[in-house]
């Protein structure tokens, strides 16, 4: 029961991201450079602190940490501007899809064995993104701040990627964290922003430090608990909650359109995960968050 709850925790603590980016930079209390910018930074300042109580050295290899960085910039830019429209639930159903599908494709183009139930659930999962996203008229989903979405899909896709069989999870993410804090920092003053409140600070600050920061380290304290099967299929989870935090915190809709589209990504993503060819106790795949 304790580590179904602490689960539980750490993905609305993924979800909570899309809620609290979308109640600060969609509400208008800060512009989505400056929150990505300090969500960056506040996210790094918490890691290094957890880093340091765990007696772990923030360090990793150049060529890691500018991979790694860059990614995590993607993926922060992406996610930033795209909540100056889309709705938290949407967005993180398009970033939780874009993420999986990415993984998915990076291992079947490694070489990994597919079998014909994955195939099928990943072409169900981009159908069911394309349904949702594709323009109808209504405005509900507009198509570049999807592809923005999708961008940041991408970023954190490549980033689990490179992240993979990391020796110290939490002090690879730290360094990352800080040298894509150094990264953005460029794409924040383009960008030109000066929309910042107290209220908007607090919100990017509670993003990077507590839903990333501290978020973050209980997954990865989690991880060697749970069975790699069980991790990825939880994170179905993430967009759900969501969309449901959505409606119920900043009043969102949800459309039967939303509804069936979710169902085709999440069922998709569930087939890829659960129909792997001779599943192995490999590493989970990082939330997206």
């Amino acid at each position: 029961m304790r580590l179904f709850l602490l689960v539980s925790l750490t993905m609305a603590a993924f979800a909570a991201n899309s809620i609290l980016s979308r109640l600060a930079i969609g509400g208008g209390h800060m512009d989505a450079g400056s929150f990505g910018l300090l969500r960056l930074a506040s996210g790094a300042a918490m890691l290094v602190v957890l880093c340091q109580a765990q007696g772990l050295a923030v360090r990793q290899g150049l060529r890691e940490s500018l991979g790694g960085g860059a990614a995590l910039t993607l993926y922060i830019a992406g996610f930033s501007l795209a909540y100056q429209q889309l709705d938290a639930g949407l967005g993180a159903l398009v970033l939780f899809g874009v993420v999986q599908v990415t993984m998915f494709l990076w291992g079947a183009v490694r070489g990994n064995p597919v079998s014909a139930g994955q195939l099928a659930g990943a072409v169900l999962a981009f159908l069911g993104l394309a349904y949702v996203v594709w323009p109808d008229g209504s405005g509900t989903a507009p198509l570049g701040a999807s592809l923005l979405m999708a961008a940041a899909g991408l970023g954190w896709g490549i980033y689990s990627i490179l992240g993979r069989g990391a020796a110290q999870p939490l002090a690879a993410t730290a360094v990352n964290f800080l040298w894509s804090a150094a990264m953005f920092l460029p794409i924040a003053l383009w960008l030109g922003g000066s929309s910042v409140s107290l209220y908007g600070a607090g919100l990017a600050v509670l993003s990077g430090a507590v839903t990333s920061g501290m978020g973050y380290a209980l997954w990865y304290r989690l991880l060697p608990q749970i069975l790699p099967a069980v991790a990825a299929t939880v994170q179905l989870s993430v967009p759900v909650i969501a969309i449901l935090a959505g409606a119920v915190l900043l009043g969102e809709t949800v459309t039967l359109r939303l509804l069936f589209g979710s169902a085709a990504v999440l069922g998709g993503i569930a087939l890829v995960v659960l129909r792997a060819p001779g599943r192995k106790a490999q590493p989970a795949k990082r939330a997206a968050g």
